[in-house]
């Protein structure tokens, strides 16, 4: 029995890797003609549709009271929206290094939050994985690291990725209560990224974003892939491993996107790799051991 909630959590956990490490790539040919909010609402709102169809033909409960809403509406709020949002905006002041690392310590956010709020303990190992982890990453990207200029819009990125980060963390502990008020993680996902979709239409439209398309097999196809991989079939992994093993530990999967991302760009992009990158990744996967392995009696 147990051998088997391992085996599932572990497909959890590298799907969720996986997936997520992939979209750095796929992002990239949503940025340009359509703005940053209307490609998160057609992204959300496609996964949100789909979504919806899928309880109704498996006949899932979709009927909720107006606080379980709430708190729908509350993940959907900083896990589907704000948090993407406040990153792209950072995107375009900071290079993609820079935002992988300040991301990767949505791993500390978690323990910090979890506790606060939550009332979980803090685990010694987790945290000492978390600073191999950031500490990998930082060396992975160490000349975009040390390349930092001291200005105003650099600081104000770097702000920006932290308050993304802290964003997407309070979605990940809302998440956790969701399911502990025994809200299923799939309903979950539905409504809230409707509530996502809604959340930056409105803002797009307030701010006079125009609400245009990219005819292009190019844009077309990574906003499905995001759509359907990137939102429900992740964010379907990940939040349903936070409830199995803590936001503290399954956020550390948030340290490794940045690494698959570097190997597809080895890949399709002639990425080369530096002996200091190499020792980072060394440290990610000794941080990742630490944090997902248990100590022996």
């Amino acid at each position: 029995m147990r051998n088997g909630f391992l085996t599932h959590s572990a497909s959890l956990y590298l799907s969720s890797v996986l997936i997520w490490g992939s979209t750095w790539f796929a992002i990239k040919f949503q940025l340009g003609v359509v703005a940053a909010e209307v490609s998160l609402v057609y992204r959300f709102g496609i996964a949100a549709i789909l979504l919806i169809m899928f309880c109704l033909l498996t006949r899932r409960n979709l009927n909720y009271s107006p606080r379980q809403h709430g708190f729908i509406a509350l993940q959907g709020l900083f896990l589907f929206s704000s948090n993407y949002l406040v990153f792209y905006w950072a995107t375009s002041l900071l290079t993609s290094g820079i935002v992988a690392l300040m991301f990767s310590t949505v791993i500390l956010m978690n323990i910090v939050n979890a506790a606060l709020f939550m009332g979980s303990r803090v685990r010694p190992r987790v945290v000492i994985g978390a600073g191999f982890g950031i500490a990998g990453i930082a060396a992975i990207f160490w000349a975009e690291v040390s390349d930092v200029g001291d200005n105003a819009d650099t600081w104000r990125g770097l702000w920006m990725c932290l308050l993304a980060t802290w964003f997407a963390s309070i979605g990940n502990i809302i998440s956790v209560r969701n399911q502990k008020n025994n809200i299923p993680v799939i309903q979950t996902n539905a409504w809230g990224m409707a509530y996502g979709s809604l959340i930056m239409a409105v803002f797009a439209f307030f701010s006079g974003v125009p609400f245009n398309y990219e005819f292009t097999t190019s844009y077309s196809l990574s906003l499905l892939y995001l759509a359907i991989f990137g939102s429900i079939l992740a964010f379907g992994s990940y939040l349903t491993l936070i409830g199995r093993i803590g936001a503290d530990k399954a956020a550390y999967a948030a340290v490794l996107f940045p690494v698959i991302a570097l190997g597809l760009s080895t890949l399709f992009e002639d990425y080369q790799w530096t002996m200091r990158a190499l020792f980072g990744f060394i440290l990610v996967l000794l941080g990742n051991y630490i944090v997902l392995t248990r100590p022996r009696a």
